[in-house]
């Protein structure tokens, strides 16, 4: 009798499968790698109000997704991933939005009121980014040099980076010596051989965004982490796209 129980109890682990709906969820033993269903899934994501109006933090956690131009209207916006127009030459992204978590928001935005004192704005290039993009991102380029191993996640895919440049009121860029995504010298922030004009530019991007809580990439002028995000948890949600 306690031999069939051991059994039985063999072939229930092996093979259990917890029916919901059409979906069936497996057991996952811990050796296993990780896939992209096991992810995160945030289900805190704000969902905003059709209104002209910007919408308040108030009662929002810090976790929660939010959609940026919901509490802002002082951003400009090129996103490059929803285009093919990005080294990877490829549209990752079903549609162009930008998404961070509350915490994110609030110090872009903090930032942002900084830059405009000076008659310059943030525009952004990418935010929050889905795990399941960063998959489809290291399909086409599975090299960690230029992309983040999407089984480990970076912090784009945490909500608390952004990729981002300056531009005037009018929404000229400042010339930062090189493209986004431009994976060469000429873009480390410890390059000093360039014009003084594009260090100057540089540099009042780099130490308005350390003092409201950034840090850089040494070889991207463009990338900046939120440092209270980087222990969040790598997300896979993903925004609707409305026509």
């Amino acid at each position: 009798m306690r031999n069939f129980f051991l059994c039985f109890l063999l072939i229930t682990v092996c093979s259990c499968k917890k029916q919901n709906g059409n979906k069936s969820i497996s057991i996952v033993l811990p050796s296993t790698s990780q896939s992209i269903d096991e992810i995160v899934q945030d289900t805190l994501v704000h969902e905003p109000v059709k209104k002209n109006t910007l919408m308040p933090f108030d009662g929002l956690a810090d976790t929660t997704f939010v959609r940026l131009a919901d509490f802002s209207n002082d951003f400009a916006y090129d996103m490059r991933y929803a285009t093919e127009n990005n080294f990877l030459k490829a549209k990752v992204y079903d549609c162009a939005e930008c998404y961070t978590r509350v915490k994110t928001a609030k110090a872009l935005i903090q930032a942002n009121k900084t830059f405009l004192h000076k008659g310059v704005k943030i525009k952004f290039f990418d935010c929050y980014r889905p795990n399941s993009v960063q998959y489809k991102m290291w399909e086409i380029v599975p090299n960690p040099q230029y992309v983040a191993n999407p089984v480990k996640g970076s912090i784009h895919n945490k909500g608390g980076a952004v990729d981002i440049t300056l531009v005037d009121l009018e929404g000229k860029e400042l010339d930062m010596g090189t493209d986004f995504d431009f994976f060469g010298k000429r873009a480390y922030h410890d390059n000093m051989d360039l014009p003084e004009e594009i260090l100057a530019n540089r540099r009042l991007l780099k130490e308005t965004m350390e003092a409201h809580g950034f840090w850089s990439i040494r070889t991207e002028w463009w990338h900046y982490n939120l440092s209270a995000a980087s222990n969040d948890k790598v997300a896979n949600f993903k925004w609707d796209c409305n026509d």
